[in-house]
């Protein structure tokens, strides 16, 4: 559901001059594609993962079953009370969590670029929840839920009110959240919906706190990087993308958006009086 790595322990230094050129390159873009991973949300005390929560990382769950296998599609399914029972935990990281400066900065650039697209892994709905408008959150988000059997949906600021499993108002058949489980497919619509927004290109393309393991959150920055637009990897880990990128910031993402957006505002007088 999502992957990235996580900020290490000690205080990164940060390269001035690397910061600069990235604050010069995006006062010059007109469209912008910033890719996140888990890792923009560990500075929101969400642990990185590759499931939210660290539940991925359990080796032995109490139902005696991989985390694959509780909250994969054939289990909702056959046993829902069981995959709510750890879609509840993935909740419930959340609810105490809030979105970061990080998040705050990739929507106060909206109001700079003409163009801004959040492709995002999280299920968290940190960037919906910072104001950022143009998010494109391919595994869904855990506070949207959506009936098993009719067209019912509903977004939910949390399931504190929410029997377990849940069930529709209309039909009475099962509600689930409208996450991609193990074993089910992407969905359609947000695909095709990237895949228009990269049709389109990008002034500078960015991957935020990723691994970048799946082929289709590689790609933007692979294909960015064959029509020489400027690339940026931020992430304290070095991932595949690593030695492929133009710019490289071996940094958490909140430490490193923030000195961008400063390096930003120092270029650009209209930044400083769009967020603080």
């Amino acid at each position: 559901m999502t992957g990235g790595a996580g900020p290490t322990r000690r205080r990164d230094t940060l390269d001035r001059k690397l910061i600069d050129e990235i604050a010069r390159l995006l006062s010059q873009a007109k469209s912008a594609l910033f890719i996140t991973g888990a890792g923009i949300s560990a500075d929101s005390g969400l642990p990185t993962y590759r499931g939210i929560g660290g539940l991925y990382d359990r080796r032995n769950p109490e139902d005696g079953l991989p985390i694959e296998t509780l909250l994969s599609g054939e289990m909702m399914a056959r046993r829902p009370d069981v995959v709510w029972k750890y879609i509840h935990e993935v909740e419930l990281a959340c609810r105490s969590a809030v979105p970061n400066r990080g998040h705050e900065i990739l929507a106060l650039l909206e109001e700079h670029i003409a163009r801004v697209v959040v492709f995002t892994q999280n299920v968290d709905g940190f960037h919906r929840q910072a104001g950022s408008t143009n998010v494109i959150a391919i595994h869904g988000d855990i506070h949207d839920l959506r009936c098993t059997r009719c067209d019912w949906r509903q977004t939910v600021p949390d399931y504190a009110t929410l029997a377990f499993p849940p069930s529709c108002p209309r039909c009475r058949a099962v509600v689930r959240p409208d996450v991609v489980l193990f074993g089910e497919p992407l969905p359609e619509a947000p695909f095709q919906r990237f895949e228009a927004e990269i049709a389109r290109g990008f002034d500078i393309v960015f991957s935020i706190g990723t691994s970048a393991l799946f082929p289709y959150v590689a790609r933007p920055v692979l294909l960015a990087k064959s029509e020489r637009r400027p690339t940026v990897e931020i992430n304290p880990a070095t991932t595949d993308l690593s030695e492929v990128v133009d710019f490289r910031i071996a940094s958490g993402a909140r430490q490193a958006l923030r000195a961008i957006w400063i390096a930003l505002k120092g270029k650009n007088p209209r930044a400083t009086r769009l967020g603080r």
